[in-house]
């Protein structure tokens, strides 16, 4: 696998990377992870990591110019490593990831995976680093499509993505499968704190006891809508003071803490920061209704896969990727609209009946159809099909 990011940081397609490894693991395979110098290790998973750039020993979230040095020392250290490993099959993550892994893939002679978490060009758009129908995000645009067209097969983590490469970037549609991200139901789960291990948790993070916690893990950022939210929690507590707004994640938890603050919501937000994903099913579980007010039009959100898998209520803005994880067991507000959003908070705060009802569909919703075991055994039959690998007679495989 080739992961042009700082693997492992605790969000998004770090999770992915992750949980695909593991399964693929769990099947028999050997899997081998190319990175960046920076993140965490993670036991049980092989990482090879890059030198530092002179100039830059970290790397921030989203885009940045200096991701073209960590990329350059990324391609170099994969050559080498792929020529020792001799892989079967070359995975590669994110748009650089498929280009680095489709010169290895040719200069190997085998095929190559890519795994397709949105458009590139509109994350670029999304951090603010091109502006759309700007020269350079024509450029964005074409390079995209020739990096889509490097692969023998694409695996787009939402059916909206899928949609998205077959309608927009013109990828064949035989070479492409959708794999929606999934969830670890076992991690992910109802009922893992009792209630005074609940209680103790919210206490010392400074929630009162009395109070309906709705409750945000992910990256903050304004595609995030993170910004929305805190404008939505302003005029929940307007109505609604016993409500409190537990908000994980980084970067920069303190500005959107002054944020709060300024918005007059001190003592109804609390910010812990970064949340390690190992311990993100114990802080969800301090929860009574989860949001995902994500922006972005052609990212995953695998944050709602975990709200459903712990059985919480979710209320998000309306998009395709939303309806495609939680269906018609969501609260949508229409997107960027903070109003609707506070409406829809208040409404399950006002109806715990409802909110348990929503919470026991969507958990089971998660274990029905998003299972990283069912993911594992696609993802293999995939492999076994680029490579001409006979399937194993009692396929699918089973995990152990």
């Amino acid at each position: 696998m080739v992961a042009p990011t700082s693997f492992f940081a605790d969000y998004g397609c770090h999770v992915r990377i992750l949980e695909e490894a593991r399964v693929l693991q769990a099947l028999g395979e050997r899997v081998t992870v190319a990175t960046y110098f920076t993140g965490r290790d993670v036991d049980g998973v092989d990482i090879r990591r890059t030198l530092p750039i002179p100039w830059r020993r970290d790397y921030a979230v989203g885009s940045s110019r200096h991701k073209i040095g960590f990329d350059a020392l990324l391609a170099a250290r994969v050559l080498p490593l792929a020529a020792r490993l001799r892989p079967h099959v070359v995975h590669g993550h994110l748009h650089e990831g498929a280009l680095i892994g489709g010169v290895l893939a040719r200069l190997l002679r085998r095929p190559l995976v890519f795994d397709f978490q949105g458009s590139m060009a509109s994350e670029m758009v999304d951090h603010g680093f091109l502006r759309p129908g700007s020269r350079w995000h024509a450029v964005a645009m074409a390079a995209e499509r020739r990096i889509n067209g490097l692969a023998h097969v694409v695996v787009a983590s939402t059916h909206h993505g899928a949609r998205l490469l077959r309608e927009e970037f013109g990828v064949p549609p035989e070479r492409v499968q959708a794999l929606p991200d999934h969830v670890n139901v076992e991690c992910f789960r109802p009922g893992l704190l009792t209630a005074d291990e609940r209680a103790a948790a919210r206490s010392r993070l400074g929630i009162p006891p009395e109070r309906t916690v709705v409750v945000y893990l992910g990256l903050l950022a304004a595609y995030q809508g993170t910004d929305h939210l805190l404008r939505a929690a302003r005029r929940v507590v307007d109505v609604r003071p016993d409500v409190h707004f537990l908000i994980m994640g980084f970067p920069g938890p303190h500005v959107y803490q002054d944020t709060a603050r300024a918005l007059g919501l001190g003592d109804h937000t609390t910010f812990p920061g970064r949340v390690a994903y190992e311990a993100a099913p114990s802080r969800l579980a301090l929860g009574d209704i989860a949001v995902g007010p994500k922006l972005s039009a052609t990212e995953g959100s695998g944050k709602l896969l975990n709200y459903m898998a712990m059985g919480l209520p979710v209320v998000a803005f309306d998009t395709a990727v939303s309806r495609e994880f939680l269906a018609e067991n969501g609260r949508y507000a229409p997107p960027g609209d903070a109003g609707a959003l506070a409406e829809r908070i208040l409404e399950l705060a006002g109806d715990r009946e409802e909110a348990c009802r929503l919470g026991r569909r969507l958990r089971r919703r998660a274990e029905a159809e998003f299972g990283w075991r069912k993911a594992g055994e696609r993802l293999l039959a995939l492999y076994d099909g680029v490579t001409h690998r006979p399937a194993p007679a009692n396929a699918p495989r089973a995990v152990p």
